[in-house]
């Protein structure tokens, strides 16, 4: 079943190739959707996909690419809207 989820990740998660580490996660769990830094130094992960693969990379998040730490991470399912293609930075 495909479906949609927002993440929010904090910690030293900018500047460390956070965004294109989970570009590449996602891509190669079959998601769609984006990711972005936020003002807040937060890095925003909207996605799209099979459930199994979201949830792959909600437990990717946890720990992020070798030069992050993960403080938190707030997780928000929802139903797919379809409108993606693939998955970018923004």
């Amino acid at each position: 079943m495909i479906k949609q989820i927002k993440i929010k990740v904090y910690g030293q998660v900018q500047m460390v190739m956070f965004r294109d580490s989970v570009r590449r996660q996602a891509k190669k769990l079959g998601l769609t959707g984006w990711v972005k830094n936020e003002p807040d130094d937060t890095v925003q992960i909207f996605a799209e996909g099979d459930e199994e693969g979201l949830k792959e990379l909600v437990k990717w998040c946890y720990n992020g690419p070798v030069l992050a730490r993960v403080d938190k991470i707030d997780v928000e399912w929802g139903e797919a809207t379809g409108k993606f293609d693939k998955f970018k930075i923004e």
